[in-house]
């Protein structure tokens, strides 16, 4: 571990004392392509029932993490800034941490977890235990307070569908990234409304609602000028912003912006189903029930164009054991109960 390895991160711990014992913690951070959220908890005795609130000590927020967006140095950076300020505001430091479980996205093969484990042990003390996943594996943990099993469905920036069954087998959909077609996601709604503003713009395309809409919006006169307000920062984030637009523009009846959401809906639906398939989660005659976590501000219900009551309509007719779960704590809480019952799964093993 290298005490000061960047900058001025490090520095709070130089006026804190070495914690031994009786406050040990564990750090849950989920990083997305909007935000990185790090929480800090105790070392909770085990028990049969989780503490209810959660005691969260401490909690950091940062921006994007996933090294496909930003970059692999400035993910690092991100990454190491919330979990500095987050056992900081804890009173803590890593001396005092058990376990850490890092879900970000972007992780997407055992390289990338390899090359994430391989910077953290650099970071943290040799004692602590590593744990990294995909953020969609934080998220399902969050609806299922840190048992994996079941399926998660996350709909913001970017998608996923994630699945694990009880014996530990996993399988994933979608989750590529927008160029290899995140259909669903943010990105892709508000992708396909500013595609389609262009395609009626130059006679290519239906009229609709969606050009006055997003250039009232952003503040443009022209759907030429969209061209130059995209590329000038093409970030995931700032293009999914607008699905709010799109929504409202379905709501009032506009039929371009109604079919972009009902392709949405069944894309979400069909990234579920092939992981139900390929898990059997169902078991083999379909009829199983499993939780169905869903998360993501796509399918929050904040609108009468409610996206995520869709999905799972579509989702239930093929699979009515689905058991859908609105998460009560965020993603990096369940990192933090995944790195709990790691953690204490590994000590019970180390005593026998």
């Amino acid at each position: 571990m290298k005490r000061y390895r960047n900058g001025e991160i490090w520095d709070f711990e130089r006026e804190m004392p070495v914690s031994r014992d009786g406050s040990d913690v564990i750090l849950g951070l989920d990083g997305g392509a909007t935000s990185t959220v790090c929480v800090c908890l105790p070392v909770m005795p085990c028990s049969e029932q989780l503490p209810d609130p959660l005691p969260v000590l401490a909690r950091a927020v940062a921006g994007c993490s996933n090294h496909n967006s930003v970059g692999e140095s400035a993910a690092r950076e991100t990454l190491e800034q919330v979990m500095a300020e987050a056992l900081s505001k804890a009173g803590s430091n890593r001396f005092a941490v058990r376990a850490v479980c890092l879900a970000v996205s972007g992780v997407n093969h055992p390289i990338d977890q390899q090359h994430i484990l391989n910077w953290l042990r650099d970071v943290f003390p040799s004692h602590v235990k590593l744990f990294v996943h995909n953020d969609a594996v934080a998220a399902l943990a969050s609806g299922t307070m840190g048992n994996l099993h079941g399926c998660v469905l996350i709909a913001g920036t970017g998608t996923i569908s994630y699945g694990f069954t009880e014996d530990g087998r996993e399988a994933r959909a979608a989750g590529a990234g927008p160029i290899l077609g995140d259909l669903g996601s943010g990105y892709g709604i508000a992708a396909q409304a500013l595609t389609a503003v262009i395609r009626a713009y130059d006679g290519r395309g239906k009229e609709s609602m969606l050009t006055s809409m997003i250039l009232d919006t952003l503040g443009l006169s022209s759907p030429d000028e969209l061209i130059g307000w995209t590329y000038a920062d093409p970030s995931w984030a700032r293009i999914a912003a607008l699905v709010p637009v799109v929504v409202s523009c379905a709501e009032a009846g506009d039929q371009v912006a109604n079919k972009i959401l009902l392709d949405s809906v069944d894309e979400l639906a069909a990234s579920v189903k092939a992981v139900v398939r390929r898990l059997e989660l169902c078991g083999k005659d379909g009829k199983g029930s499993f939780p169905l976590v869903m998360v993501g501000g796509v399918l929050e219900a904040n609108k009468s164009w409610d996206i995520g009551k869709e999905v799972i309509n579509c989702i239930l007719k093929d699979y009515p054991g689905a058991h859908p779960i609105r998460p009560k704590v965020e993603p990096a809480v369940g990192a933090a109960l995944l790195a709990w019952n790691f953690f204490m799964k590994e000590s019970e093993d180390g005593h026998r």
